[in-house]
């Protein structure tokens, strides 16, 4: 790859404080980005994944310290994901670049349509929780999260749909380093009514897991670079923890509406681009 060290370093900040306002994965910003600039997508979808794995882990402390993490919904999910992305992984040498940016178009167009086609708020502060702290309830896929000083309540629910949307993600992520987690959070939220705050930090804080299964494949098949790698790395790791930092800060609705806009201009760049 012929990109200057300090072009990778900035776009793997940027595109992980992106990712990690919405809980979609810098890669989801990163691969295309690099895409369009002649990168060849075996050479792209490693660094995407090391920015997923990068960003997930600098913005874990924020998420955590907030109560927005549900580790066992987070976990249970990511079962599926991690399957899907040895799978996609293995197949993802054999792939070509049209059609891998045409997957995953189409898959950020879904995760766009999903995100924006909701107006309001569906998880409402309920007064009698005021008195527990944030956090996810211990042997259940359900807790609560702090919304402007209210406690906020939630379950998750359609669990056997939400982890279909886990397995078609992981392949994708696999395919194309992308991370899934554009397709997670949406899944999360709409499909199992989770509240997007709280999507959005569990699907951050275990992308690192999807991220990680990839890379052993990735690294099998010599397709990692330690010189790239390392740079799109430090970028990551600045830019994830000012985006986690700032997302605590912005409204459900408007995170929402932030996620969708991203997604669905990512799908207009790259299914363009193969047109």
């Amino acid at each position: 790859m012929n990109l200057p060290t300090l072009v990778i370093v900035a776009l793997g900040g940027a595109c992980a404080f992106v990712g990690s306002l919405g809980g979609i994965g810098g890669a989801t910003l990163l691969v295309p980005t690099l895409l369009a600039l002649g990168v060849e997508p075996k050479v792209a979808a490693p660094l995407g994944l090391l920015t997923v794995a990068a960003g997930s882990l600098a913005a874990g402390a924020r998420h955590l310290d907030a109560g927005l993490v549900h580790h066992r919904l987070g976990l249970t999910i990511e079962l599926a994901a991690s399957t899907g992305a040895i799978l996609g992984a293995l197949a993802s040498a054999s792939i070509s670049q049209v059609l891998l940016a045409r997957v995953l178009g189409v898959a950020a167009l879904v995760g766009a349509i999903a995100a924006l086609s909701r107006t309001g708020i569906r998880n409402v502060p309920v007064a009698s929780f005021g008195a527990e702290p944030p956090g996810e309830w211990p042997g259940t896929l359900g807790g609560q999260y702090d919304l402007n000083g209210r406690a906020v309540p939630y379950h998750a629910r359609n669990l056997p749909a939400g982890l279909a949307a886990s397995l078609v993600a992981g392949v994708i992520a696999g395919l194309s380093g992308v991370g899934g987690g554009f397709l997670k959070t949406p899944a999360m939220s709409e499909i199992m009514h989770v509240p997007v705050k709280v999507a959005a930090a569990t699907t951050t804080f275990t992308l690192g897991i999807t991220a990680s299964t990839g890379l052993l494949i990735f690294a099998v098949q010599g397709r990692l670079s330690v010189d790239s790698g390392a740079a799109v790395v430090a970028g990551a790791m600045v830019g994830g923890t000012v985006g986690a930092h700032l997302q605590s800060r912005i409204d459900a609705a408007t995170l929402r509406r932030l996620t969708g806009i991203i997604l669905l201009a990512v799908a207009a760049i790259v299914i363009g681009r193969t047109l």
